[in-house]
């Protein structure tokens, strides 16, 4: 369900519940597009994140500890100036608009009372977090929007605040019938769609639910609805409108067509799989997990480009070095000719432009020797030594020109692969510092004394055994040469990028099951998690061998076995790294 006006109902009563008469005591700004402000209410203390972020536009109690940036955003200093110690005085909502009006009072620097508003809209894209004087101008903004973005609002200091479009549809609360069926009419589309496109706050799973308590088909248009069936739409729309007078929310997520939702309206016709006490544990449950992967996605995209970048020089170094290898095939033929004229160069006659001898080195067939005319035989077979050589030495460097670009390609797409599957910021500073040492990213600006606490991913097998799994190659390098001993198994796709596997074996016999279930972890963290079934390597941990000079996550080995796995690891259980079985 979208982040609607009537969910916002419910966090604007909560909100007013437990900030009214609250103090602000601490402002930080962890994320470009989000704040995160402590209040003290009595002796109890309350953290309130508001995100305008674009894909998830948040506001929410959280008990999450989220770190401020060593210097403090613009924005974040002129909130604190404004609104540090001041009382809470008012939690609003314009009409059911997605919008929610905190007003703080604050002592100014002239020592007088002055009430701000800091108003958070959470519109999509057009999400934003404003902070406006008690004479409705706009002192600033987390996202300034001049008019060379948004020509029907500015949202930049000096200019007066208004909610565009506030008028264009029908207040819930205060609409009559005929106004209602007037406005349906104006939408010649589908029942649930001219629904939340004529009313306030309505979301399109809210629209469904209205059109199902009514009995009227979601799909059918409006201009063949009954007059009847539009009576039952408004009666229920102002049932439910009648559900957040009382404040009679029922905070909910439901299993809707193998998706889960949340409300904070009952749905009658669905069974929640969760039932919540509040709206704030509902929104950290439903999007904590969302918001975190869409904010590692957002952050790892500079990497993404560069790793990309990189990957795409390689490629086209790798095809231009395999041709050059591809011309120093023939070599040898260059060396035979000359050793074959220094055997029959006295059979060569004065002018000729070629001989024709045997050849020693293919059971003494006869072979055609090109000659230079103006060349005796010594000097012809001393041209066609000096091309094998130069060709040799084109081979050889070639060879390790192409090694080093397949090691430079390998160690990018391991790193590719690694951002698939980055779940925190740790996960990504491990990789950045990984793309450092490879030389790609210079170290000015990077603390590499700051300790990075990412750790493997652990599973628990169906028979109850660890297995841990590495999610970029330093993780890998941990998993394999730290946590697994000498008798452990280790897996990986075959031939691809991906994840080092370990399977603790704990000195116990390992049922079929469980081989299965890691070669399925090797399988679904690699490049080849899109298919259904990889091939994967597994052998013991003793078979392995780091190379001298290796980079972090490669190693070799000659001993192995091999089995096609499953990419589907949701019947595996996953356990905090941290903890024994």
């Amino acid at each position: 369900m979208a982040f609607d006006g009537f969910t916002l109902a419910a966090v604007r009563q909560e909100l007013e519940n437990k900030l009214i008469q609250s103090r602000v005591m601490k402002i930080i700004q962890p994320e470009s597009d989000e704040i995160v402000i402590t209040f003290k209410n009595n002796s109890e203390t309350l953290k309130l994140t508001i995100s305008a972020n674009p894909s998830f536009p948040l506001i929410y109690f959280s008990e999450d500890k989220k770190e401020a940036p060593l210097k403090a955003p613009s924005f974040c200093m002129l909130l604190r100036k404004h609104l540090q110690n001041g009382r809470v005085l008012s939690v609003s909502q314009p009409g059911m608009e997605r919008v929610i009006d905190i007003e703080i009072e604050h002592m100014d620097e002239m020592g007088d009372m002055r009430s701000r508003h800091l108003i958070a809209e959470f519109m999509g894209k057009h999400s934003n977090i404003i902070l406006v004087n008690d004479e409705n101008i706009i002192l600033d903004s987390i996202k300034r929007i001049p008019v060379q973005i948004s020509s029907v609002r500015e949202v930049l200091p000096g200019r007066e605040y208004f909610i565009p479009g506030i008028n264009e549809k029908l207040d819930p609360f205060d609409m009559s019938f005929d106004e209602f069926c007037r406005e349906l009419l104006n939408h010649n589309c589908e029942s649930y769609k001219a629904l939340y496109m004529s009313v306030t706050g309505l979301s399109p799973m809210l629209a469904n639910e209205i059109c199902e308590r009514a009995g009227v088909d979601a799909s059918k248009h409006t201009d063949s609805l009954l007059r009847s069936e539009k009576l039952s739409l408004y009666n229920y729309l102002c049932e439910i409108t009648d559900e957040v007078k009382r404040s009679d929310y029922k905070f909910a997520i439901y299993d809707d067509l193998d998706k889960l939702e949340f409300s904070a309206i009952q749905l009658k016709n669905r069974t929640p799989v969760k039932i919540f006490k509040d709206i704030s544990g509902l929104i950290t449950e439903y999007y904590k997990e969302k918001e975190q992967k869409n904010r590692i996605s957002q952050k790892s995209s500079d990497l993404r480009k560069l790793v990309s970048t990189y990957l795409e020089r390689a490629y086209k170094k790798r095809t231009v070095q395999e041709k050059d290898l591809k011309k120093t095939e023939n070599r040898d033929k260059y060396r035979i000719y000359g050793e074959l004229l220094q055997a029959y160069g006295y059979n060569v006659e004065e002018g000729a432009e070629s001989i024709t001898v045997e050849n020693y080195y293919d059971d003494n067939n006869p072979v055609t020797i090109p000659l230079d005319k103006e060349l005796n035989p010594q000097e012809n077979a001393a041209v066609f030594f000096k091309k094998y050589n130069k060709l040799k030495r084109t081979f050889e460097a070639a060879t390790i020109q192409l090694k080093e670009t397949n090691d430079e390609i390998r160690s990018l797409e391991s790193v590719s692969g690694a951002l698939d599957f980055s779940e925190t910021e740790n996960d990504l500073a491990q990789i950045k510092m990984e793309l450092v040492d490879l030389g790609y990213i210079r170290s000015a600006g990077i603390d590499k004394k700051k300790k990075l606490t990412s750790a493997p991913l652990k599973y628990i097998s169906s028979d109850g055994f660890e297995m841990f799994v590495g999610k970029n190659n330093y993780q890998n390098e941990e998993v394999t040469f730290k946590i697994a001993s000498p008798d452990d198994w280790w897996f990986h796709a075959k031939n691809i990028p991906g994840s080092h596997v370990i399977l603790k074996s704990s000195g116990r016999n390992i049922p079929d099951r469980t081989f299965e279930e890691a070669a399925s972890l090797a399988a679904h963290y690699s490049k080849g998690s899109g298919q259904k079934k990889v091939e994967v390597d597994y052998t013991l941990k003793k078979e392995l061998r780091k190379p001298p000079g290796g980079a972090a996550g490669f190693v070799i080995y000659h001993t192995n076995y091999s089995m096609i796995a499953s990419t589907d690891i949701s019947m595996i259980k996953q356990a905090d790294p941290n903890t024994d079985v």
